[in-house]
């Protein structure tokens, strides 16, 4: 008896369902294993960072700590001003993330919400400038700096990083996810235009500001190029510029190394860790209009 169409497409839909299984269980262990071998080396860093010197240069190699200790990083403040690169990557960090993540919301809501002559064309020329490589503006930057004053100073190596186009772009296409009738609504309850950004925009685009938190905290934490050419002393110099001079002094004692590097890396995998939720809606959700 030869079966029906009913019950071979049943059996096909079935292989169908079985094979979308497989692929995705077959994803998931690819990008397990990805993520694994990407992981091994800052793995092997933090461990290397509790070895002594001669484990870590010892072979084969140990990956798990035979003697785990804590004296590599009491050795890493005591050879060099660790606390003050801190200092002074914290403030060139979290003073420009704060502010860019302010004027990039409050551009993105305006671009997304207003209507006003020119608004197009602002919003194109400001996405123009990302298409300009950052070493083309290098020259330009340190010039009008050093007319300025700012050389070795903390204002020149915050000024660059007051804004961000991606951050306006990004908050633009978030904001226009937001209904206007949730912003007519609050102007006819009596709000102001502040009212109305600070107490319904914000809220809702929180995980677009902690994405935009995320990517401008680690470009302003791991920034090297300018720093490199503002700072001439020690007194303001960087954790991006004091581990490659920590790694040339002391090439010989890698578990030193991987002591500084694990501490200047922290802050950046706390900020991820305390935002990843928000992160990967704000990834999801920033592409979603036009």
């Amino acid at each position: 008896m030869m079966p029906n169409k009913q019950h071979i497409d049943h059996r096909t839909g079935r292989r169908h369902v079985a094979r979308a299984k497989v692929l995705k269980v077959l994803t998931y262990i690819a990008l397990v294993a990805i993520g694994i071998i990407m992981l091994i080396p800052f793995l092997w860093m933090v461990l290397g960072s509790f070895k002594n010197v001669r484990e870590v240069m010892q072979f084969p190699p140990t990956f798990i700590p035979k003697d785990p200790t804590l004296s590599n990083y009491r050795e890493v403040f005591s050879r060099l001003p660790f606390a003050r690169y801190y200092l002074n990557t914290i403030i060139t960090s979290v003073i420009p993330t704060v502010i860019t993540v302010m004027t990039a919301s409050m551009a993105g809501f305006g671009f997304a919400k207003y209507r006003f002559v020119g608004k197009n064309f602002i919003f194109w020329l400001i996405l123009a400038t990302m298409m300009i490589p950052y070493p083309v503006t290098i020259v330009p930057l340190y010039v009008m700096a050093y007319r300025a004053g700012l050389v070795n100073t903390y204002t020149g190596l915050i000024i660059v990083n007051l804004s961000s186009a991606f951050g306006i772009f990004m908050m633009r296409q978030f904001c226009l996810t937001i209904p206007e009738d949730l912003l007519d609504a609050a102007r006819i309850d009596g709000s102001s235009e502040f009212g109305i950004f600070f107490k319904i925009i914000i809220p809702l685009t929180k995980p677009a500001l902690a994405t935009l938190t995320i990517f401008t905290f680690t470009g302003n934490w791991n920034a090297y190029m300018w720093p490199l050419l503002m700072v001439n002393t020690d007194k303001l110099r960087t954790l991006s510029l004091a581990i490659p001079l920590f790694n040339g002094q002391y090439a010989s004692f890698p578990n030193l190394v991987y002591a500084a590097s694990t501490m200047a890396v922290l802050p950046v995998i706390v900020l991820f860790v305390f935002n990843q939720r928000y992160f990967t809606e704000g990834i999801a959700m920033s592409g979603l209009k036009e």
